[in-house]
């Protein structure tokens, strides 16, 4: 069992709070789902877009309004609730149009997709260093505003 609080658990590993990258005797590993608790300040975005997409994700708009690039589509989630859901190979970025807390389940938790990493770095490095932290595809925020 484990307890915490989203906001401060999420400042640790930029925001994700459950995944594959989370120590295996921590009650929040999972291979099978990630869940994010994302904290952004108006104007955060995403460093670049998330291609190649190999999981299923699921969006909610806790508060605030926030917008999601998809090819040829945009959604803009601006009611509490409102969520997106997309799957494997859709490509996509997001922008924080106001201050926004976005709630994000993906599935299967795999390694790859972080934006500070170079294209394809995560294809190309041993799995170790793949999963040594969490993953990010509405996530390029720096923990430090407790982040999608």
């Amino acid at each position: 069992m484990y307890t915490g609080k989203a906001t401060p658990d999420a400042a640790a590993d930029r925001g994700w709070l459950l995944g594959h990258f989370k120590d295996p005797a921590d009650p929040r590993h999972s291979e099978d789902v990630e869940i994010k608790w994302g904290v952004h300040p108006k104007g955060d975005e995403r460093e670049r877009w998330a291609t190649g997409e190999r999981r299923t994700a699921l969006l909610v708009l806790i508060s605030g309004r926030f917008r999601l690039e998809f090819p040829g589509r945009t959604v803009v989630l601006a009611e509490q609730g409102d969520y997106v859901l997309w799957g494997r190979g859709v490509d996509h970025s997001w922008y924080a149009e106001e201050d926004a807390v976005v709630l994000t389940v993906r599935w299967p938790s795999i390694p790859g997709y972080r934006t500070d990493e170079p294209a394809g770095a995560a294809d190309a490095q041993p799995a170790a260093a793949a999963d040594a932290q969490p993953e990010d595809a509405a996530d390029a925020q720096p923990a430090v505003h407790a982040p999608v």
